[in-house]
């Protein structure tokens, strides 16, 4: 039984499945099992695909034989179920373990969101590579004034800006910089 852990979006199935894959990154299995590999693919469709996903929600998953695990933080109560409910739903889905964190209510980290993103998003070396998507690829946390950027960039210099961009911003306490480098 193999273990794994794909952080959404996930960039290697989106390149075996032929899309622009800048974005994404996933730890792929060993074995190939097919039966793994279609469940890996429809977990990561139906998470992608909820509608309230977005640049400030991080969604990563764990596929262990017939359970999935959910991991990540959203801003959104019903996200968080609604993840746990499209996942319950697939064919070969046993067992859930919801452990996605709800982000606390906070006008002061909304107000921090909407400035990180507007400084990332707002910088032209980033904003033409990676703020055209459907879900941006860098996602900001905020909680209780910490910023946490998470996602994949195509290169070291995209990641030190979006880090220099985000501690530029007034109000963030600290930034913690998880931004993958696409290999």
């Amino acid at each position: 039984m193999s273990r794994l852990k794909v952080f959404l979006p996930c960039a290697a199935m989106l390149l075996a499945l032929g899309a622009n894959a800048q974005d994404r990154k996933a730890v792929m299995p060993d074995s190939g099992d097919p039966g793994q590999m279609r469940l890996i693919k429809e977990v990561r469709h139906e998470l992608v695909m909820l509608p309230y996903y977005n640049v400030f929600d991080n969604l990563s998953y764990r596929v262990d034989g017939s359970r999935v695990t959910l991991m990540g933080q959203v801003t959104r109560p019903t996200l968080k179920s609604d993840a746990g409910n499209v996942v319950k739903r697939l064919e070969g889905v046993t067992q859930v373990d919801n452990k996605i964190e709800v982000l606390p209510l906070s006008p002061n980290d909304d107000q921090i969101r909407y400035a990180v993103y507007r400084a990332v998003y707002g910088n032209t070396a980033l904003s033409t590579r990676y703020g055209y998507q459907a879900v941006p690829s860098i996602h900001i946390i905020v909680r209780n004034g910490q910023v946490t950027l998470e996602g994949v960039v195509s290169n070291e210099t995209d990641k030190n800006i979006a880090n220099i961009q985000a501690n530029g911003v007034s109000g963030v306490f600290s930034v913690t910089n998880n931004l993958r480098v696409e290999k």
